[in-house]
């Protein structure tokens, strides 16, 4: 994986023989993954600021986003759906490192989205 397990990036659980709970929350996680990734590889197709790091404070970043979606969404209404916009490109993901703290905050964090996931938050398979 590309980047370590922190308290605002999860990673899946590692091993083969997984309890029911790390198994339904590595699912859930894999298929919202695919999703951000189809969702970000589409903006990126059509807004070039987002070729690169965005080296702005996150409140800024969020803004850059939300009007890139909002700049997409008018695009779509005006010119119509075209397929290749929505082929996303190759993404390329950096590495980075966490300390011991941040890493189990986050090892805290990533078990209680399992545990939501497998009671109050579980859907159908």
């Amino acid at each position: 994986p590309a980047f370590a397990l922190s308290k605002n990036v999860m990673r899946p659980y590692a091993g083969t023989y997984l309890s029911e709970i790390k198994k339904i929350f590595n699912y859930r996680l894999s298929r919202g993954r695919r999703f951000i990734e189809c969702t970000f590889g589409i903006l990126s197709n059509k807004w070039r600021i987002l070729h690169r790091p965005l080296n702005v404070d996150e409140p800024f970043a969020i803004n850059i986003i939300k009007a890139c979606v909002v700049l997409h969404n008018f695009v779509r209404l005006r010119d119509g759906f075209e397929f290749d916009d929505t082929i996303p490109p190759d993404v390329l993901l950096g590495s980075s490192l966490a300390n011991t703290e941040r890493s189990r905050h986050a090892t805290d964090i990533r078990d209680h989205f399992a545990e939501y996931f497998s009671g109050i938050g579980s859907v159908p398979w």
